[in-house]
């Protein structure tokens, strides 16, 4: 799944968020890394189709995300920074169930596959559990197998280790790198991003430097240094 961006430009409430940003992804694991306030969040709301740009345009597979919704929807995940802005049910393996009910899978059948799934990423033991009684990791690695069960080609994850400690953060990671899915990886987590194929590194809602991992952390901590 390739994504393309086409001088993307974004600008909210009369402030402009992302500056002409052009690439073409089609690397496995794509990292986007910045400084706070460097549109990241935004960027990644927009290839996933949660929002649109002001100019400009994204290709998912030749698919525009604005004029093509119809036909991307259910192609791209998301993964929320708050992996509970996304549980929907109380019981866990109902929650992973459910998108598969809401397309029209019978319970049946749609817990069946979601039971699956969290076997796949080693959560089974989590199924009938209250999801409010889950961990930080657990809970992300649930919202993980609540889009992985509905089969996306691509997967955008907002800041995913996010206050997690060391072990779960690493669980997280393994995950993303098992992934069949293609994924787009916001993140602070400069291990997290140095594991990535390749990395965008946004500053002041530009693109700042895309390519080699290891050359995009070196120049955000370069950043960092003379930020304010």
């Amino acid at each position: 799944m390739t994504i393309d961006l086409k001088t993307v430009g974004l600008v909210r409430s009369g402030q402009t968020i992302l500056h002409g940003i052009t690439a073409r992804l089609d690397e496995r694991r794509i990292g986007v890394i910045g400084l706070n306030g460097s549109g990241k969040s935004s960027l990644a709301r927009l290839i996933a189709g949660l929002m649109q740009p002001t100019s400009g345009s994204i290709l998912i597979d030749g698919l525009d995300t604005k004029a093509d919704a119809k036909a991307l929807k259910g192609r791209t995940g998301f993964v929320f920074q708050n992996p509970l802005n996304q549980i929907v049910l109380p019981i866990v393996a109902d929650d992973v169930a459910f998108g598969l009910t809401n397309r029209g899978v019978p319970r049946k059948e749609a817990v069946k596959q979601a039971r699956a799934m969290l076997d796949r990423l080693g959560l089974l033991s989590l199924a009938e559990r209250p999801a409010h009684e889950l961990s930080g990791g657990e809970v992300q690695l649930v919202a993980l197998a609540a889009i992985l069960v509905m089969q996306p080609g691509l997967i955008v994850f907002d800041e995913p280790t996010t206050a997690l400690d060391l072990r779960n953060a690493r669980r997280v990671a393994a995950a993303i790198d098992k992934l069949d899915a293609r994924a787009v990886v916001v993140t602070h987590d400069l291990a997290l991003a140095r594991s990535m194929d390749r990395v965008l590194l946004l500053h002041e809602g530009r693109l700042h430097f895309d390519g080699d991992p290891a050359e995009a952390a070196r120049r955000l901590e370069a950043l960092a240094e003379v930020a304010p």
